[in-house]
């Protein structure tokens, strides 16, 4: 992608290229997760993301080119992750545990709950997850779907094992109902909240062993 006619916001000084670039484009990212979790991805302008992460327009377009391709963008840096994740946690569990339905949820849910936890924007990306199921936005569906449907339909292959009874029809309105309840549970939308003296991370194993077996019933009945 050409560089604009104006520069970009220019780096420190002395810092290597490759490093000064990658801290310009991630502030950009960042300050983009931020306000698309506040805001929405209609009402976040490219004006409101270029104060925010203190650069000027000119290097969004010479990173991104467009607002759509850095709503993409922003999805890619945690969604690229979390799959290689899913599918390395998917090919453990089908070959330690041939046949059992529990390990593949588990492989679906956990890395995703662990996206939440984390300290560096973790809760914003997951309000920006809930923000992409609440609006009507074709563009990012078709990118998600294009770049993250394979991870999709790997867990229905390996489900579809486990649970051979099901038809295909059956198998994703619940693949697709664990999804949505799965993006709940992130959100921490629920009447369950976090005990006073135990730990985010206590908490969050426990929403994910609770998702789990009730998946798990869901998948079996």
């Amino acid at each position: 992608m050409a560089a604009t006619a104006h520069a970009p916001s220019r780096p420190a000084p002395g810092a290597p290229a490759s490093t000064r670039h990658f801290s310009t484009k991630d502030r950009i990212l960042g300050a983009a997760e931020e306000l698309f979790a506040q805001f929405g991805f209609t009402g976040t302008s490219l004006r409101q993301v270029t104060s925010r992460a203190a650069v000027n327009i000119a290097a969004v377009n010479y990173h991104f080119g467009s607002k759509e391709n850095l709503v993409n963008e922003v999805f890619r840096r945690r969604m690229d992750d979390m799959s290689a994740h899913r599918l390395a946690a998917l090919k453990a569990a089908v070959e330690r545990s041939p046949g059992e339905l529990e390990p593949i949820l588990a492989a679906f849910v956990e890395p995703a709950l662990a996206i939440a936890q984390d300290k560096h924007g973790g809760a914003a990306f997951v309000r920006m997850v809930a923000r992409a199921y609440a609006e009507k936005n074709d563009s990012l569906r078709r990118f998600l779907s294009d770049h993250y449907g394979h991870v999709l339909r790997e867990f229905a292959r390996a489900i579809a094992a486990a649970v051979p009874e099901l038809s295909k029809e059956e198998l994703y309105w619940r693949l697709d109902f664990l999804a949505g309840a799965l993006t709940y549970a992130m959100a921490d939308f629920g009447l369950i909240k976090r005990p006073a003296g135990v730990t985010e991370a206590a908490h969050r194993e426990r929403a994910a062993r609770e998702l789990i077996r009730f998946a798990a019933a869901g998948f079996k009945s």
